[in-house]
C-alpha cells in the first residue's frame, strides 16, 4: 500500500488553521506532532474526531461513484462528466486511487490507538460517544470504498510513523464483516450510555443510534444481494430499518421540504453533509445549475428555473436524463416540482413554444440577494430511503405483501396513491427500483441501486443504463496504476 497515511494530522489542521498546521509541519515529523498537541486530555479526543467527518462529507459530495455511472443524468450546456459516465474506465484511465478513504480510516486508527488506555474519568459517556462514533465512521469508509472497487486492503493498526505496512487487498466479504463488527461495536456503545435514547439525534452531521442502524440497514442489503448474503443478511436489514423507524423520525408532509429544510430541523433525516454559504465550498447540484447568459436567458418560463448569476455558481452541466423522466408516470405526482422543470424557449423560425433542457430542481441551494448558491445540505439517509430498503428486503424474502405496505408509505405522501400492480416478487423488485427512481432522485444512491438490483436478477444492468450498452466494463472500478505500483501484493481489480 502506498504511504497513504501522511496526512494523518489532516483533522488536527482543520481545526487550528492553515498557518498553525504549516508552522508545526515546519518544526516537527507528523508522529511526534501527534503526541505533543494531542491525546493529553479529555478534551482532544472530541476535536480531533470532529476533524475527521469532513472526509465523509467530502464521499457524500462526489456523484462520480454514486451517480454518474447509472442512467439518471445526460449533458446539459456542457458536460462536467468523468469518464465513469461513458463507462470508459481502465487502469490509465478513470482509476480509483484510494488514498483519501485511507487517509480517513487512518485517522480512525489512531484515535483507537489513542484513546484505548486513556482514562476519562470525569466523562466515561463522552468516551463511548467518542468510541461509537469512529467506529461508525471507519464502517462508513470501508462501506464506501467496498461497493467501488470490491476487495479491499482491512487496515486496522494505527501507522504513527513512516513504516506503513503493505498489504493485500481482503476479499468483498471479508471487508463486509469488518463493516458489521465496526457497526455492531458503534451499536453497543451507543447503548451503553447512561443517557442512551433511541431517539437521540444530538447532531444530523454525526453519527447517532439511529443513524448507524441506516448504514447498517444499507450495508445488510449490499451483503444480501451483491456478496450472497442471502435471507440472513435480509432479515437483519428488517431488524436494523425498525430500530431506525422507532428512533422518532418522520416523514415531511411536504416533499418540497425534504432537501431545502436544513438536517438539524429535518424530521426526515437521519445523516446529512453539512452545508451552508461561506463555510463550506458548494454541494454537487452546483453543476446542475444552469447560469443566465448562454443558458436560461430568454427562457418563457425563466421564473420557475433554479438559474445563477456567474458559472462561478452554476455549471450547467448536466440536466435530468429521458429516462429517470419516464419514470413518473403519474402526472399528479407531487415529486416532480422538486425533481425538475423543463426550460422552455421560442422558436425564432416558427414562435412557438418548444421544450429544452430539463433542470434539476431538488437540490436548488439559497437564492441570495447577489446570487443563488449551491448550499443544501446533501442527505445521506432519510425516513423515505429506510423505508424503500425495509421494502427491498423484504420483496427479497418473498414477502411482497410487507413490501407493499412499506412501498405504499412512500407512495401516499407522493399523492401517487397505493400500488395496484402484481404482487409477485419480480413485478415488485422491478416497482421499488422504480420508486427508488423517483423519490431518490439526484441523492448520490442510484449506481449502488442499479448495482443491487441487478445482482438480485431484477435488471440486466447493462441493458438497462443506455451508456452500458454494448460494452463489457467491469461494475467494480479499476485500481489507479500508481497505487498498484507502491503495493507489489495489490492485484488489479478483476475483469481489467
Amino acid at each position: 500500500m502506498q504511504k497513504i497515511f501522511n496526512l494523518l494530522i489532516l483533522p488536527t489542521c482543520l481545526l487550528i488553521g492553515l498557518a498553525g498546521c504549516k508552522k508545526m509541519l515546519n518544526v516537527a515529523p507528523q508522529s511526534s506532532i501527534t503526541e505533543q498537541t494531542y491525546f493529553k486530555s479529555e478534551g482532544d479526543f472530541d476535536p480531533y474526531l470532529t476533524g475527521i467527518y469532513p472526509s465523509m462529507r467530502s464521499l457524500a459530495n462526489n456523484v462520480t461513484y454514486g451517480i454518474e455511472r447509472s442512467e439518471e443524468l445526460v449533458p446539459a450546456l456542457n458536460s462536467r462528466f468523468t469518464t465513469a459516465w461513458s463507462q470508459i474506465l481502465s487502469p490509465s484511465t478513470g482509476a480509483l486511487n484510494y488514498n483519501a478513504w485511507y487517509q480517513a480510516i487512518g485517522n480512525c486508527n489512531l484515535l483507537f490507538d489513542k484513546i484505548k488506555d486513556f482514562p476519562f474519568s470525569t466523562a466515561p459517556d463522552t468516551r463511548a460517544r467518542i468510541l461509537a462514533e469512529t467506529y461508525a465512521l471507519r464502517a462508513y469508509f470501508y462501506f464506501h470504498l467496498t461497493r467501488i472497487i470490491g476487495d479491499a486492503p482491512i487496515m486496522l493498526q494505527a501507522v504513527v510513523d513512516e513504516n506503513v505496512p503493505l498489504l493485500a487487498r481482503s476479499t468483498a466479504k471479508d471487508v463486509m464483516k469488518q463493516i458489521f463488527s465496526d457497526l455492531d461495536s458503534s451499536l453497543l456503545l451507543f447503548r451503553s450510555m447512561s443517557s442512551f435514547s433511541v431517539k437521540a439525534y444530538p447532531s444530523k452531521y454525526r453519527f447517532a443510534y439511529g443513524s448507524v442502524q441506516a448504514l447498517k440497514l444499507d450495508a445488510k442489503l449490499w451483503s444480501a444481494k451483491v456478496l450472497g448474503g442471502g435471507d440472513a443478511d435480509l432479515n437483519d436489514a428488517i431488524t436494523a430499518a425498525s430500530e431506525v423507524e422507532a428512533s422518532g423520525l418522520t416523514l415531511n408532509s411536504d416533499f418540497g421540504k425534504v432537501t431545502s429544510t436544513r438536517a438539524a430541523g429535518n424530521t426526515e433525516v437521519a445523516l446529512a453533509a453539512y452545508y451552508l454559504r461561506d463555510e463550506t465550498g458548494a454541494n454537487y447540484a452546483l453543476n446542475a445549475l444552469p447560469y443566465l447568459v448562454g443558458g436560461a436567458q430568454g427562457a418563457v418560463n425563466i421564473d420557475s428555473l433554479p438559474y445563477v448569476q456567474t458559472t462561478s455558481n452554476g455549471q450547467g452541466a448536466y440536466q435530468m436524463s429521458p429516462k429517470s423522466r419516464a419514470l413518473f408516470t403519474n402526472p399528479k405526482d407531487k415529486r416532480i416540482p422538486y425533481t425538475w422543470v423543463t426550460q422552455r424557449n421560442i422558436n425564432p423560425t416558427t414562435k412557438d413554444t418548444v421544450p429544452g433542457i430539463s433542470w434539476i430542481t431538488k437540490y436548488t441551494g439559497t437564492k441570495y440577494a447577489d446570487d443563488r448558491v449551491s448550499d443544501n445540505d446533501i442527505i445521506m439517509y432519510r425516513l423515505a430511503d429506510i423505508y424503500l430498503m425495509k421494502a427491498e428486503a423484504y420483496a427479497g424474502l418473498g414477502n411482497t405483501a410487507d413490501a407493499i405496505t412499506y412501498l405504499n408509505k412512500v407512495r401516499n405522501r407522493a399523492g401517487t396513491g397505493n400500488y395496484t400492480g402484481a404482487t409477485d416478487k419480480p413485478t415488485v423488485e422491478k416497482e421499488l427500483l422504480d420508486e427508488r427512481g423517483r423519490e431518490l432522485f439526484f441523492e448520490n444512491k442510484r449506481w449502488y441501486d442499479l448495482l443491487r438490483f441487478h445482482s438480485a436478477g431484477t435488471i440486466n444492468v447493462y441493458t438497462y443504463v443506455p451508456n452500458l450498452a454494448g460494452k463489457n466494463t467491469p461494475l467494480y472500478w479499476p485500481l489507479n496504476t500508481t497505487v498498484l505500483a507502491n503495493n507489489k501484493l495489490l492485484t488489479q481489480t478483476q475483469g481489467y
